[in-house]
Parts: structure tokens; C-alpha cells; sequence
């Protein structure tokens, strides 16, 4: 099983350039492992010190937000894409 992961142009300065990556990861949990192994400087990004997804990563799968799928629970299925977008704020006050 394969699951493409796709990263917006802020995360991939911490991959050495890659836009995209293959995982064989079954879940969120294992996907940021898989992270963990090949991409240190990116898990620094989208992850805390306590391990955890940072609140202001937002992860979809096929288009859909992940917590509206089961968050953590939701098992990948062969072919999907996941997106790590993170939260944009700021402007004029």
C-alpha cells in the first residue's frame, strides 16, 4: 500500500525540494513516524515537543479534512493523497 503525500512550497525547503513523497504508512500516527525517519527537519515543523501534530497543521486526504474522517483513526486506503497545509493568519489590524 502507497499513499502520496503532498507538501506546500513552505514545508519544502525542509526536504531538500521535494513537492511530494511516497508513504506506506497506514494512519496519521504512522505517516508522522515514516516523517520522523526521512524528513527530521520537516517533523520539527508540523510536530511539537510533545510528539503531536501542532494545532495549526491541517491534514487532508483526498480533499477532505482528516477530523472529518476519524482523525488519527482514519486507516489510509492504496492511492491517497495527503496534503500537510499549514494554518495561514495575519494581515492588517
Amino acid at each position: 500500500m502507497s499513499v502520496k503525500v503532498v507538501l506546500p512550497t513552505a514545508f519544502i525547503r525542509h526536504t531538500d525540494g521535494q513537492k511530494q513523497f511516497a508513504s506506506s504508512a497506514s494512519d496519521l500516527p504512522g505517516l508522522l513516524a515514516d516523517i520522523d525517519q526521512t524528513f527530521p527537519a520537516l517533523a520539527t515543523q508540523i510536530k511539537g515537543d510533545d510528539g503531536k501534530l501542532r494545532r495549526f497543521i491541517n491534514i487532508y486526504i483526498n480533499d477532505e479534512d482528516i477530523r472529518f474522517l476519524g482523525g488519527d483513526a482514519y486507516s489510509f486506503k492504496d492511492g491517497d493523497e495527503v496534503m500537510l497545509i499549514p494554518s495561514i493568519a495575519g494581515g492588517k489590524g
